[in-house]
């Protein structure tokens, strides 16, 4: 079966968590992976070509997307990954403007900066396959997170019509949803929210926990699975899509 064999794939967000082992994984199977984050002492530890970018810029996502082309080729899959949390929000009243800007840059003007530029070579290749990481926040909102909930759910807006723009061409553009994983992310919420509690971080996971059938929140690689199947040539038939990975729960 083909996979990825030999694509170009840009990982955004793959210093750590998700992306990282989406990064990982994708190489693992034979595409030619670059890795892109804004931390260039985490991207060092991967063993991988990478780039460090700020892709809440334009000129940032540009940057990503020419030295992936210069360096391995153009882009045949975009994993759109990177992204800030909501740890530091506060119910709509009382939100800081800045906050929201800040949020909307990275979480979403960031995807769209990286769609337009790499969406024109794979349909000038006929071939390409797009993956978002939006979040459970992106079909039901959770408290005290509107910059976070609007961006996740703008990010499926974007995705679709992605989907419907280009999938005549051969791309397809697809979404993953995970509820709660246990990254470097969630642990700042997990912090914030245990601080603002007074109950333990240990406490606040098995919350989480508990909001899913299995009992246990997902795994980076239970995702990672997800993203690399839409990434594959396999994943022809898939398209427009925003798949849960949450354990059968819904956040």
């Amino acid at each position: 079966m083909p996979g990825v064999e030999g694509r170009v794939a840009l990982v955004t967000g793959a210093g750590r968590g998700i992306g990282r082992v989406a990064a990982e994984l994708l190489a693992s199977r034979g595409a030619r992976v670059m890795a892109v984050a804004r931390s260039e002492n985490e991207l060092q530890t991967l063993n991988l070509d990478y780039v460090a970018a700020d892709l809440s810029t334009r000129d940032g996502c540009t940057l990503a997307v020419q030295e992936t082309r210069d360096r391995l080729g153009p882009v045949e899959i975009l994993v759109c990954n990177h992204g800030i949390g909501s740890a530091h929000e506060r119910v709509i009243w009382e939100q800081e403007p800045g906050l929201w800007r800040d949020t909307m840059r990275i979480n979403l003007d960031g995807p769209y900066f990286l769609a337009q530029e790499v969406v024109k070579d794979m349909i000038a290749r006929g071939y390409g396959r797009l993956v978002f990481t939006s979040s459970t926040a992106g079909q039901v909102a959770e408290y005290a997170g509107s910059a976070y909930n609007s961006s996740k759910h703008g990010l499926l807006g974007l995705m679709r019509s992605v989907a419907q723009d280009a999938g005549s061409y051969g791309v397809t553009s697809n979404a993953v949803l995970p509820g709660w994983v246990r990254t470097r992310m969630a642990e700042t919420s997990a912090e914030a929210e245990a601080e603002q509690r007074g109950i333990t971080v240990e406490e606040v996971w098995a919350e989480r926990a508990a909001l899913y059938p299995a009992g246990r929140v997902a795994t980076p690689e239970e995702v990672a699975e997800v993203i690399a199947f839409l990434a594959s040539e396999e994943a022809s038939g898939v398209s427009g899509e925003a798949i849960t990975v949450a354990l059968g729960g819904l956040e």
